[in-house]
């Protein structure tokens, strides 16, 4: 493994100085290194955490430009994902729940950022899992490590891949990296990190949850050394591509594909889900800064595109970030938009649209007035995992926790378990969104407004659930699936009668228009 420490890190010479013998002409074509981590939100030291040890993507975030209001597509790994590389919302792609319960893209043939780049004279490679179906509408020169590696095996071999892959050639190229870290389990110490494991004793858990029972200290403590390996599997990378010479011409994007999966984070459109860290760094063409504006993952394509001089590709909803890593005055969007419909299948499914503003959002509940079954399961799950870390039997303890926490606590998680149809929150003044004003005659207006704003939305990207009918039979087929293999043999229906096709009654999984050549690979466990 390529290994500096926190002092070799300080002196490296700063990539935003003169450039030096590795740079290219400012004319070249960049290269593009994407770092995409598992299940977690700004729960890092450049974004004021007080119990992040992230000294590596603190440095990235110093030498370029953090985006403090970033924003997923959905809270879901395959969904945020598949967003990321085509540019387009889950309800566009159809990527609308996880890859290993058989959920896949509508189409084989959607644009994304491998194709896109290939065509434009790029390298492209993935290490670590894509999980995106079908995976070969993907083509990529190169894959490693293809599974989710959630045991963290040979975590030295990220680094060592990119390495080999970096200097393969001088062709530009686009790699994508992506690390298990934070996903669960949890795991104290992988390989010696990190160095010195923090502990309950120092950590409370994330604010947006409400609760800070002492029986999750030791899980949010171990979330928290997660993101610590992360930070030096990220600076052995950072390493490795300054070793390649490619630095200087290199822009390095670094996202968390969702929030961490804690209460009201992953798998919800709360900000404990949606909001992620965005770092960008493009030695020459960003400046270093810290912007406040909404941005979207959404935004990514359009933006590599725009970087490597590739084809436009046509209707996409996001918007190329330069101006914003440029310092340049420009008129930014006002209205930011998140959706979720599942992540396995039934224990999951709930389908929700959301739109933000500088201060306000809100979110619309497309099944209002019925239970969310992720509200139980999350509890089933974080109790479970408590209880395996030596705490006494912890069943029931998170509900005994909420129902002696203040009162808006208790409306909210009350709330979450059975919604109403619209939630509304004053983020300026509720960051945490525990006071739904949806029913508050103050309100009225700026909930009446928003309301508007995701209807045009929902009418502009063409949202299949308008249709009640695509929604009743959606909630029948998802509810209709309670395991990962009953998902993958069921030969999902919706890319089919989204679209006015009564779908053919398949079991792999795809439409024999777009049945791609079958490649052995191993799954995330997801």
């Amino acid at each position: 493994m390529i290994r500096i420490g926190l002092l070799t890190l300080l002196l490296l010479p700063p990539l935003t100085a003169a450039p030096g013998a590795d740079t290219l002409a400012a004319s070249s074509r960049p290269n593009i290194l994407l770092i995409v981590s598992e299940d977690n939100g700004p729960e890092l030291g450049c974004y004021g955490d007080p119990y992040a040890r992230t000294p590596n993507l603190d440095r990235l975030a110093a030498e370029g430009v953090r985006f403090q209001r970033a924003y997923v597509a959905q809270a879901g790994c395959s969904q945020s994902r598949a967003s990321v590389l085509t540019g387009l919302y889950p309800h566009q792609h159809g990527q609308i729940g996880l890859a290993t319960w058989g959920f896949r893209m509508y189409r084989a043939d959607t644009p994304n950022v491998p194709r896109s780049l290939k065509a434009a004279g790029y390298r492209t490679g993935m290490i670590g899992k894509l999980h995106i179906n079908p995976e070969a509408a993907f083509p990529f020169d190169f894959h490693a490590i293809p599974s989710a590696n959630f045991s963290r095996k040979d975590l030295a071999d990220y680094a060592k891949h990119a390495a080999a892959f970096m200097q393969a050639g001088e062709q530009p190229f686009f790699l994508s990296v992506n690390y298990p870290e934070a996903h669960d389990p949890w795991l104290r110490q992988v390989d010696g990190l990190p160095e010195h494991p923090q502990t309950g004793a120092v950590v409370k858990a994330m604010p947006y949850q409400g609760i800070d029972p002492p029986e999750m200290r030791e899980m949010v403590a171990d979330y928290y050394n997660c993101l610590s390996r992360l930070d030096t599997l990220v600076g052995d990378l950072l390493a490795a591509l300054q070793a390649s010479g490619k630095s200087r011409n290199t822009l390095v994007i670094y996202l968390g594909d969702h929030g961490a999966d804690m209460l009201r984070g992953k798998r919800t459109c709360y900000e404990g889900g949606v909001r992620i860290p965005l770092l960008v760094r493009w030695p020459g063409h960003a400046r270093p800064q810290v912007r406040e504006e909404l941005v979207s993952t959404v935004d990514l394509m359009p933006t590599v595109l725009t970087a490597c001089g590739a084809a436009a590709v046509p209707g996409l909803p996001g918007r190329p970030l330069q101006p914003l890593l440029a310092g340049e005055p420009i008129s930014w969007r006002t209205q930011l938009f998140t959706e979720y419909h599942t992540h396995a299948a039934a224990p999951n499914y709930h389908p929700q649209r959301a739109v933000r503003t500088d201060r306000y959002k809100l979110i619309e509940n497309l099944l209002p007035d019925t239970l969310n079954p992720d509200y139980a399961n999350t509890f089933r799950k974080l109790e479970a995992d408590a209880t395996d870390r030596g705490r006494a039997d912890f069943a029931g303890g998170l509900s005994r926790t909420i129902a002696a926490a203040a009162a808006d606590v208790r409306a909210a998680y009350a709330l979450m378990e059975k919604p109403p149809r619209y939630e509304l929150y004053d983020l300026q003044a509720d960051p945490y969104e525990f006071r739904n004003l949806a029913d508050s005659p103050g309100h009225a207006a700026a909930c009446a407004e928003l309301q508007q704003a995701l209807a045009a939305w929902r009418e502009e990207t063409k949202d299949p659930l308008l249709d009640p009918e695509n929604l009743r039979r959606l909630t029948a087929e998802v509810t209709s699936v309670k395991s990962k293999a009953a998902g993958k043999e069921l030969g999902w229906g919706y890319p089919d009668y989204f679209f006015g096709r009564e779908p053919a009654v398949k079991r792999d999984n795809s439409p024999a228009s777009e049945k791609p050549a079958k490649k052995k690979k191993k799954q995330p466990k997801e």
